[in-house]
């Protein structure tokens, strides 16, 4: 397949194979502080405007406008940020957020406010709007109406004696401000105080407001209309009333709300109903089942047609049991009173689910679960889909006939130790059926557009269940093709490679093999290849752009990614399904993705990168012939030395299977020398020979700092044994880092190595085996396996006991079955084999690692008289959240390095340390 390069490409690409044309000066950090990033991209539904916001990794964000009719910059916002066009795409709106310096020395956040800018996209003018809270910028572009970000004033009642005095208070976080109604037209104004809740029309002509005071006497929801007049109708008017998430209908003037009232102050038990405002009538749709209710945090959403409003309901709650108080001299003595403030939770072994998890699970998702059901316009008819026995929905809006539910209720022991497994559902959206598809899985099925196929992964086949006769049929058996991941080295079910979808009609399931697409009839079983991406080590995956896409029409022609395995380049092309042709249209020595697709035009934003090519976004139609770059994010590349060309590294696993590693020599690097090496790895790196490397300052090396600055980066692809991943990766990482030195490029007295989270275990355990590296720096490393075993992840609450057994560390056995193996592949209990200089880095909050798996480490290194410091960062996570010190750890791992590689002077923390000093 060839593809013929534009002439921008073919020049960029010159200009980039010669390391004379990047200037001179080596990276310094804070030089990674001024590389930015789009964020929060937004294409308009035409095609026309691209915006987004340039966010520095450290600075004050930029908004950018562009018209890509003109494919130019029309206009820029200081500090805009999440920016939204609206469906007419006249106006863009950010957020404008305060300065840097004012965020960082303001000693109360609260007393900063965002302001609002909208951006003109015909004449590229703004208007700036002062303190907004949030805002609703209207499809036509006529209306603005957003909340002013300063205390609603209290409505007190005439005569501060009054016997008549409200109790019928907000919720504490509910907070209600001043509204403002702005015609952008002709700029005339209305506005409506103490709004809580808002919504606009989808024509502009409405709006619907509900109105909440301090003392709940004049609460009402009011419907405004949009004309000069700006009349209002009250549509309730009760004490305490609220409305929560008001929503439109995509189309038509009708909307939907949950309503509530505030004089049940127990917001857990306070019930809503779910209100219909069509023909200017106010209607209630009941909950399928009559005895279950709405609750506050309950949404609600349309499908993209509006045929059908989506919304959650329960279970009622039990009525609160009244904790035991304090009364009077005698409750102070009274037993059941006293027990009655105990702290305690009871942990038995009939648990289906640890204390830790049960309590996340509860202030996550149990505390105000609620249920789907949905709501048919037409009918008028509403259909439960999840319940407690399928409580979980793959909820996709699109789809007109059946949903994917699952439930993990049966197994939360199993997942304690065994990993994650649900059972799955096919649920029938018009009459709420919910149909087996299969239980205890750990992979997730895909549903028929129609809801009577499942396909599933299961016996290392792709298998094809027909939902109405229950048969089951494998595809893939007599295939001659890879279904299962063959580079899957757990103790645990191999996966498969996946699924692309299905065709619309439900006739075909478009199932991925490791390297190709193929189409399965499900009335046949018979099987179509789609692409041949096997003789040329290709592989061929579906670009999904559309998250709510529903299934394929038969002759459509999709965009897929063709990343070649061993050469790691991503292409794109296109695979007609009704000829069934694979045309390349978009290809190079880089990597390329298609990002965006307008919703109804026929435009696309793609993005090329290499090491050297910072992803700058494209734009071009479905035929790819013609693409322009419309960005230039970082144009202050060009005055760095970067380092040179990536080369793909060929080399031996521990078991003899051929691995691959990325190598970027120091910038200027002459062939024959031998430079220092740092090595950084976690599991499979080879595929980011062609990614941009991330600049920002955090757990991992910044690469272009390091090969800037004399020295080599190597990412090599490592594989594990099941039962002895510490030796095996060792044997691993020793065969490719010596192929470095084979080859003259390691020098063998400069390699370090560098690796955090499981890599911080596999580089913490390395050099218990071996004395190839140099200086080692090890981020939140297990180093006792039998202690880490029995432990909990914080974040999750889940017994670690999975991630030993099943997981990630792949011992295969539990403690008591083999002990053997897990003091085999624990660090600490080799401590004093160490030769190589180690840094410890944990950051004390850990949520996954406990943090005194690196105490352990450090304190018997300390005892074995090894040379080893640990880095203690207070409040912090798995990974380093605050800047400081994603910015400290970034100079001491390059002080390190620059020590123990290079020869240059200890910092004095690294001979000294620091003492600890509290004001």
């Amino acid at each position: 397949m060839k593809t013929t390069l534009t002439f921008l490409s073919s020049a960029l690409l010159a200009s980039l194979a010669s390391p004379a044309a990047w200037a001179q000066k080596p990276l310094e950090f804070k030089d990674v502080f001024d590389f930015k990033y789009a964020k929060n991209t937004q294409l308009s539904d035409d095609g026309k405007i691209l915006s987004f916001s340039a966010k520095p990794y450290r600075g004050n964000a930029n908004g950018q406008v562009y018209d890509l009719t003109t494919n130019t910059l029309i206009s820029t916002v200081e500090r805009g940020t999440k920016p939204v066009i609206n469906k007419a795409a006249n106006w863009v709106a950010f957020t404008q957020v305060p300065t840097l310096l004012e965020q960082e020395t303001s000693e109360k956040k609260s007393s900063l406010k965002n302001n609002l800018i909208l951006v003109n996209t015909q004449t590229g003018e703004k208007q700036q709007f002062a303190d907004v809270k949030d805002y609703v910028l209207g499809n036509n572009g006529q209306w603005l109406a957003y909340r002013v970000d300063k205390k609603a004033e209290k409505d007190t009642p005439a005569e501060d004696n009054s016997e008549e005095k409200s109790a019928i208070t907000p919720d504490k976080k509910d907070k209600s401000f001043e509204l403002v109604i702005i015609n952008l037209k002709n700029s005339t104004t209305h506005s409506l105080n103490n709004v809580f809740s808002y919504a606009l029309s989808p024509s502009g002509a409405q709006l619907l407001a509900s109105q909440s005071f301090s003392d709940g006497n004049n609460n009402q929801l009011v419907l405004i209309e949009l004309n000069n007049n700006f009349a209002q109708s009250v549509l309730i008017d009760e004490p305490g009333v609220v409305a929560q998430s008001i929503s439109w209908h995509p189309d038509k003037e009708i909307a939907a709300f949950n309503l509530g009232n505030y004089v049940n102050d127990d917001e857990r038990r306070r019930q809503y109903s779910l209100k219909l405002w069509q023909n200017n009538t106010l209607s209630t749709i009941d909950s399928p089942n009559k005895e279950w209710v709405i609750g506050k945090t309950a949404s609600i959403s349309w499908s993209e047609n509006g045929e059908r409003l989506y919304f959650e309901n329960h279970p009622k709650l039990a009525a609160k049991i009244k904790a035991k108080e304090y009364t009077d001299e005698a409750s102070l003595y009274d037993f059941d009173t006293i027990r009655e403030h105990k702290a305690l939770n009871v942990w038995h072994n009939n648990d289906a689910q640890i204390k830790p998890r049960e309590e996340q699970q509860w202030n996550k998702v149990n505390k105000n679960r609620h249920y789907s059901a949905v709501f048919h316009l037409k009918s008028q008819k509403a259909v439960q889909l999840s319940n407690e026995k399928v409580s979980d929905l793959a909820l996709n809006t699109n789809r007109s006939q059946s949903v994917l539910g699952y439930s993990d209720q049966a197994h939360l022991e199993k997942i304690m130790y065994g990993g994650f497994f649900a059972d799955y559902y096919s649920i029938n959206i018009n009459t709420g059926e919910q149909t087996p598809i299969i239980k205890n899985s750990p992979f997730t099925p895909s549903l028929a557009p129609n809801g009577r196929y499942a396909a599933y992964f299961a016996q290392s086949q792709v298998q094809l269940k027909d939902l109405k006769t229950k048969k089951v049929t494998a595809l893939s058996k007599a295939i001659n093709a890879t279904f299962a991941d063959d580079k899957h080295d757990y103790p645990s079910p191999q996966p498969g490679y996946g699924f692309a979808g299905w065709l619309n009609n439900s006739s075909q399931v478009l199932v991925y093999s490791k390297y190709d697409i193929w189409a399965f009839d499900v009335n046949t079983q018979r099987a179509e290849r789609l692409t041949n991406g096997k003789p040329s080590n290709t592989q061929y995956r579906v670009i999904k752009l559309d998250k709510n896409h529903a299934g394929f029409a038969q002759n459509d022609t999709l965009l897929v990614s063709a990343i070649n395995l061993k050469s790691k380049q991503r292409e794109v092309a296109k695979l007609d399904l009704a000829s069934q042709t694979v045309t390349n249209v978009l290809s190079g020595k880089k990597r390329i993705d298609v990002v965006k697709k307008a919703k109804h035009a026929d435009k696309y934003l793609f993005t090329e990168q290499t090491y050297h090519q910072f992803p700058d976004y494209y734009q071009s139609d479905f035929s790819f012939t013609a693409p322009k770059k419309v960005t230039n994010l970082n144009p202050q590349m060009v005055d760095f030395s970067w380092g040179e060309k990536p080369e793909l590294i060929s080399y031996k696993g521990f078991d003899g299977e051929d691995l691959q590693g990325v190598l970027i020599k120091p910038a200027g690097y002459k062939k024959g020398d031998k430079v220092p090496v740092v090595v950084y790895f976690y599991r499979y790196m080879s595929q980011r020979m062609y990614d941009f490397p991330k600049m920002e300052l955090n757990h991992r090396p910044n690469f272009p700092m390091f090969t800037s600055n004399g020295y080599a980066i190597f990412l090599p692809d490592i594989r594990f044994e099941i039962g002895h991943p510490g030796k095996s990766s060792t044997q691993t990482m020793i065969n490719a880092t010596q192929k470095l030195i084979d080859l003259g490029i390691a020098d063998p007295d400069k390699i370090g190595l560098q690796g955090h989270s499981w890599a911080g275990y596999q580089s913490a355990f390395m050099i218990t085996q071996t004395d190839m590296f140099k200086a080692v720096v090890s981020g939140a490393p297990v180093s006792n396996m039998t202690s880490a075993y029995s432990g909990i992840r914080l974040k999750s609450g889940l017994a670690r006991q999975f991630q030993y057994e099943t997981g990630q560390s792949r011992i295969g056995k539990n403690l008591f079955e083999a002990p053997e193996l897990y003091i085999e592949n624990s660090p600490v209990f080799f401590a004093d084999k160490v030769n190589t200089p180690i840094l410890i880095m944990f950051g004390d909050k850990d949520d996954a690692v406990p943090w005194h798996e690196g105490v352990q480490y450090y304190l018997a290194l300390r005892r074995a008289g090894k040379d080893a410091t640990f880095l203690q960062y207070e409040g912090e996570p798995h990974h380093l959240k605050k800047f400081p010190n994603q910015v400290d750890f970034s100079v001491r791992m390059m002080q390190y390095f620059d020590h123990y590689l290079k020869g240059k002077p200890a910092a004095k923390w690294m001979t000294e340390g620091e003492p600890f000093v509290e004001e």
